[in-house]
């Protein structure tokens, strides 16, 4: 889903704000209507990921070419979608023909960099996150290697063991990639420096340019720098709802609901405890969609959780119960397998084979556009440091 037409004619409303002069009567009456708006783009589009026509992750059906499933990988892509379209009116809202004062008062002087600490956290899943595209990827040609051996005709006892090798391989990665210890690797966003203050983040935002590729710590994990990203989030009250606070508040929500979303569908390191309480109030219009996501996935993830899983990505579900079944197959497979039981191998392997496609024709594209948020990300982060800088006014350290 790309940006929408009305995307543009909201940046375009916001630009205007550079060529006008109005009264602080106007401007605040400006202001709530852009409020407005922005809301009511960002209902709409979690409202459009929350299709009725969506399946739920337990269904055994093949995927409906009615609706993308959800958390399956072109679902996944809508969604980084709606994060880029979210962040550029957001960024517009904050920052584009606004006096830089206005961003330094109390409490912006202290959510902002609250906010910018987020910013780096999700930066750490995103790359956490494009090295669990690449255990995904392993799995779909450990199932392609089943599907070659059993699309043969007729075929063996070698093609069923080959093929029982591979599903078994890919069932061990299914519940071993959540272990702690696991074998991953990471470049990490930023560098950890001492000192926070907004004067110094010049060094800080060229570090993204640098590649530092480091074995993951134990210790890091998936689950925790999600609670972290959520730890402070609190909805603006009383007069803040109506101004700067609650845009703030509103991209801070759909950052921390993405990127949760992200590690509940994409093996990452430690995930135990994900299925977390989403401190959004539920009376919140433009948050219902976003929340129904949430208890959905939440409601899965919870299921998954108690038997060890890599995750919720639909594609990877479906080939786990074709796995399951086709090692069965194999365990009781004799020469020559009735025909009968050949047919009903033949759909599965056929059903796995359409699986592994999709994978191939999502996957890269899923890992350039992984890329393209977090240097969004990045270049935002380093933006509104700049109008920061040139202030010289922040309370709060920024990392």
């Amino acid at each position: 889903m790309r940006a929408p037409e009305y995307q543009g004619s909201f940046l375009g409303r916001i630009s205007i704000r550079r060529n006008q002069v109005m009264s602080m009567e106007g401007n605040h009456d400006q202001e709530l209507e852009d409020l407005e708006l922005f809301q009511r783009h960002i209902a709409d589009r979690f409202a459009d990921l929350l299709s009725p026509q969506l399946q739920t992750l337990s269904e055994e059906s093949p995927s409906s070419t009615a609706a993308d499933p959800l958390l399956s990988i072109s679902w996944l892509r809508k969604l980084l979608d709606v994060f880029l379209c979210c962040e550029a009116e957001f960024k517009a809202m904050l920052i584009m023909g606004r006096d830089p004062s206005q961003i330094t008062k109390p409490p912006l002087d202290r959510l902002i960099p609250e906010m910018l600490d987020r910013a780096v956290k999700a930066l750490d899943i995103c790359n956490a996150v494009t090295n669990g595209i690449e255990t995904v990827r392993h799995c779909q040609k450990l199932a392609e290697i089943a599907v070659t051996a059993l699309d043969q005709k007729p075929f063996g006892d070698g093609q069923v063991k080959r093929a029982k090798k591979a599903l078994s391989s890919l069932m061990m990665a299914m519940v071993g990639e959540d272990k702690e210890g696991s074998n991953y690797s990471r470049s990490w966003s930023f560098g950890r420096r001492s000192g926070g203050a907004a004067a110094n983040h010049k060094d800080r935002g060229h570090l993204h340019l640098r590649s530092h590729t480091w074995s993951i710590s134990k210790n890091w994990s998936a689950a925790k720098q999600i609670q972290a990203m959520t730890a402070n989030l609190q909805a603006p009250r009383g007069g803040e709802a109506s101004g700067l606070p609650s845009p703030v508040y509103i991209m801070s929500t759909v950052i921390a609901f993405v990127m949760w979303t992200m590690v509940a569908a994409i093996p990452c390191q430690e995930r135990n405890g994900l299925g977390m309480h989403f401190p959004v109030p539920k009376q919140l219009v433009w948050a219902q969609s976003m929340i129904a996501l949430h208890e959905k996935i939440g409601e899965e993830w919870k299921k998954k959780e108690k038997k060890g899983s890599v995750g919720l990505l639909d594609e990877m579900q479906r080939l786990e119960r074709s796995a399951q079944s086709l090692i069965e197959f194999a365990d009781s497979f004799q020469f020559p397998a009735e025909e009968e039981r050949v047919e009903e191998v033949a759909s599965q392997v056929a059903e796995v084979a359409e699986t592994c496609q999709k994978m191939a024709d999502g996957l890269v594209p899923l890992q350039l556009q992984l890329r393209e948020v977090f240097h969004r990300i990045v270049r935002s982060r380093t933006e509104i440091l700049d109008v920061l800088d040139s202030t010289g006014k922040v309370s709060a350290p920024i990392i």
